[in-house]
């Protein structure tokens, strides 16, 4: 037990001895600088550095732009420019599910995709009370006239020629020879250019490309949409320049033709061209030879 105290003046003692630290001059052992030092003070000094050293560090890595540099820190620019595109994928998002939609409309109307709807025709014709007997269906005179009037004149016809004035100046897709015409009664709402294979197929007009895929009857197929309710569809292509969304310029190039499709009968261009939904003949928009 008497030990104790003994050991620990001793540690004391060790930690105030004083010690001198001299630089000297090696050549000619001339003494330059010297200090009185204990290891109490040396201890403190180290403990203060260490401390100042970490305070330091952190103060750089918490507000100055060296922290960028330390593995696993992405910097204040890279946070926002991040945060920014995520809005805007958000409202691309939001943009491409209403052209989609959009879309799949245009697309059944080209196609001439129709709802069928079902109902029990026997049961609406007993609601009608009527006596087939006493009922003339016999046209009137008056009635007749106004049919051959009607027929005649064809008015009706969902494939008549458009009539309205276009404000847009077409661009021929294609120069060649035209080896099959526009022809309604036949449902032929297009135009069939021979040309060479991979002649560059160009775009009518200024517009948006709302179809750029493969079928198999038409091959790969292309459709922009212009202004003044105009659309444009090329057909058979080879290849195809372009991607559904894209903008494209009157005269820029959007594929290169081909014999693609099952309905194709040798290199041409299919080309039709549609009026706020209905077919136009093309011919009396663009001069292709």
């Amino acid at each position: 037990m008497a030990k104790k105290p003994k050991n620990k003046g001793k540690f004391r003692q060790k930690l105030i001895n004083k010690y001198r630290l001299v630089v000297l001059n090696e050549d000619t052992f001339e003494e330059k600088l010297s200090f009185k030092l204990t290891r109490l003070n040396v201890f403190i000094i180290g403990g203060v550095f260490s401390i100042a050293l970490i305070v330091g560090t952190i103060f750089l890595i918490a507000f100055t732009p060296l922290r960028e540099y330390i593995p696993g820190y992405s910097s204040t620019k890279l946070k926002r420019e991040a945060t920014k595109l995520v809005y805007k994928t958000d409202s691309l998002q939001q943009v491409l599910e209403v052209n989609n939609l959009y879309i799949q409309k245009i697309r059944a109307l080209l196609t001439g995709e129709i709802s069928e709807v079902i109902f029990d025709k026997d049961s609406v014709l007993e609601t009608i009370q009527y006596d087939k007997d006493t009922i003339n269906l016999d046209p009137s005179f008056e009635d007749l006239e106004f049919r051959e009037e009607i027929e005649s004149a064809d008015r009706y016809s969902i494939f008549n020629e458009a009539t309205k004035d276009a404000n847009i100046v077409f661009f021929a897709p294609v120069i060649g020879t035209i080896t099959d015409g526009y022809n309604s009664e036949k449902k032929h709402f297009a135009v069939d250019i021979a040309v060479e294979r991979g002649t560059p197929v160009k775009s009518v007009a200024d517009g948006t490309v709302i179809f750029a895929e493969w079928t198999a009857e038409t091959g790969n197929v292309i459709i922009v949409k212009h202004a003044s309710g105009f659309t444009s569809i090329y057909k058979h292509n080879g290849t195809l320049h372009k991607h559904q969304g894209d903008l494209v310029k009157s005269g820029e190039v959007i594929a290169l033709a081909g014999n693609s499709g099952e309905f194709s009968t040798g290199p041409h261009l299919h080309f039709e061209l549609w009026n706020e939904g209905y077919p136009v003949n093309p011919i009396n928009y663009i001069d292709f030879e």
